[in-house]
């Protein structure tokens, strides 16, 4: 494992950890039997490729590429590889940038 990849996923644990805390922080209401809602798009930490490439919109065509150059960070886990959301928005704030700068 390269020391990138140890560095998003230590990033990644410290996101989970805090949407955790949070999570454990609200009052819960006991009396409710209704089971919890499954983790929203808004709230995840890490995206399948589909749905970073629909948040860029873009292609998953094009999504796979800049996965494969190394544009965007992503990360393997078992078989599958996920992208942060942290790591879309930074592509997405350097393509504004470099608009900016031109």
């Amino acid at each position: 494992m390269t020391t990138k990849n140890t560095a998003a996923i230590l990033a990644l644990v410290a996101q989970l950890t805090t949407l955790l805390a949070e999570d454990q922080a609200r009052p819960q209401d006991v009396s409710s039997t209704e089971p919890k809602a499954a983790p929203t798009r808004s709230n995840r930490v890490l995206l399948t490729a589909e749905e970073a490439a629909e948040r860029l919109g873009v292609g998953r065509t094009t999504m796979y590429r800049l996965i494969g150059s190394g544009e965007i960070e992503s990360v393997q886990i078992g078989r599958l590889r996920r992208i942060p959301v942290t790591a879309v928005d930074a592509y997405a704030r350097k393509l504004l940038q470099n608009t900016d700068a031109a």
